[in-house]
């Protein structure tokens, strides 16, 4: 009877503790909302894993997330210096990214682009901020400096 009420128990709970930690559920009636995605979610969900997942290593999940609780810190410790911090050492700019596709698929610009590279502190005094756009800027100065 359980086990068909809820399927998988710990998609679950990870459905329910990710609600909680996304809605700052502190209602009465967020807790029940997330509650039912959490019985509903896992039971939508079933046809397409027809058994459980098995973590192989907890040990790397943990130390997965470490890493990327790390990394939300360092990155938000980043941005809070820069508004915080004088105006002066801000240098907002629009960088221009031409997305000109070789491939049919859409997946391909991200690899063209690197986008999964890319860091919230872009500084245009600083061109290695600016990833490809930087290099293809900076190509374009000094191709303009010869002629």
């Amino acid at each position: 009877m359980l086990k068909q009420l809820i399927p998988r128990p710990v998609l679950s709970l990870t459905v329910l503790l990710l609600w909680i930690a996304i809605t700052n559920a502190g209602s009465l009636g967020l807790l029940l909302l997330g509650l039912l995605l959490a019985l509903i979610i896992p039971r939508l969900t079933l046809p397409f894993w027809p058994q459980a997942p098995r973590l192989a290593n907890p040990l790397r999940a943990l130390r997965f997330l470490g890493v990327f609780a790390l990394d939300i810190v360092v990155a938000n410790w980043g941005v809070a210096r820069r508004i915080i911090g004088p105006p002066e050492r801000l240098s907002p700019a629009l960088v221009e990214i031409p997305l000109d596709l070789r491939d049919p698929f859409p997946g391909d610009a991200a690899r063209q682009h690197r986008f999964a590279d890319a860091r919230h502190g872009i500084d245009r005094r600083r061109p290695e901020t600016l990833g490809a756009a930087g290099a293809r800027a900076r190509r374009a100065r000094s191709a303009g400096a010869d002629r």
